[in-house]
């Protein structure tokens, strides 16, 4: 069975999706899953806190959506790189924000980081890509090559209200390109016990808990994840009895009992 490829995905910058992305993919690793991380964002977070240099890189996804776009043959492998947690990464630089000139001109410029990653899919579990905080033609791309989205938000009424727009995003790659896509689910992250935080994420559950997953699971603030990323570590390895690991293991178990129920569902049409 191919790769269950989820982005993560915000056009607000701060929701802890990078943190998400890297402590998500390595707990499914750490539960048995073979994956691999995808960093679609020119800031290069993600490639910055599995503990590599962005500019240092020879290869990285830039180089490789150059080559899809001017049809030149790709090594199996080439600028992969093997984190010590047991996760892959395609990592991601500056080069990136180039991109979208590039795509411009080019036909079926949406796919063409489907086409950089689907040589992938049957060798994992899960592939993860990182978006960046827009909702430029890198989150389009990542949304067309996705069978899932991803939402981490922090309770705040402006993240909450900004949700709108990327739900219209969505919406209109379901109704062209990607008509398989869903929402895996909205994450409440950085969330801290204050009855301001605790109102608007109520709001949040409200206002989305009917149509979508809302995870059970939310992610507290703590300084200790932004400090896990500085040292190239998952919060697993920084701090693994913290209770930003154990809400990190939660969120790894409902991702796998999420994709246990559509498998049981997909077999139960099928027979």
């Amino acid at each position: 069975m191919d790769a269950h490829v989820i982005s993560l995905a915000n056009q607000k910058g701060g929701t802890a999706k990078t943190t998400t992305c890297a402590n998500l993919g390595i707990g499914l690793a750490q539960a048995g899953r073979k994956v691999l991380l995808v960093d679609a964002d020119a800031q290069g977070s993600l490639t910055l806190s599995l503990g590599w240099e962005p500019d240092e890189l020879p290869i990285t996804l830039y180089d490789l959506m150059i080559k899809a776009i001017q049809d030149r043959p790709v090594t199996h492998g080439e600028g992969m790189l093997h984190h010590e947690e047991g996760v892959d990464l395609l990592p991601a630089n500056i080069e990136l924000a180039g991109m979208e000139m590039s795509l411009i001109s080019v036909m079926y410029h949406e796919t063409i980081l489907k086409q950089v990653i689907e040589p992938y899919k049957h060798e994992y579990d899960y592939i993860l890509i990182d978006c960046a905080p827009s909702l430029g033609m890198m989150t389009i791309n990542a949304l067309a090559a996705a069978d899932s989205v991803l939402i981490p938000t922090i309770p705040h009424y402006l993240s909450v209200d900004g949700l709108g727009k990327l739900m219209e995003s969505i919406g209109r790659m379901r109704r062209g390109l990607n008509r398989g896509l869903r929402v895996e689910g909205i994450l409440i992250t950085m969330a801290s016990r204050t009855t301001y935080a605790r109102e608007i994420s109520e709001l949040l559950r409200t206002q989305y808990g009917t149509k979508i997953k809302v995870f059970d699971t939310v992610i507290p603030h703590s300084i200790r994840a932004a400090e896990c990323s500085a040292e190239g570590k998952s919060i697993f390895a920084y701090d693994p009895k913290g209770k930003v690991a154990q809400a990190y293991n939660a969120l790894t178990k409902e991702v796998i009992q999420h994709e246990k129920q559509r498998q049981k569902h997909r077999a139960e049409i099928g027979r």
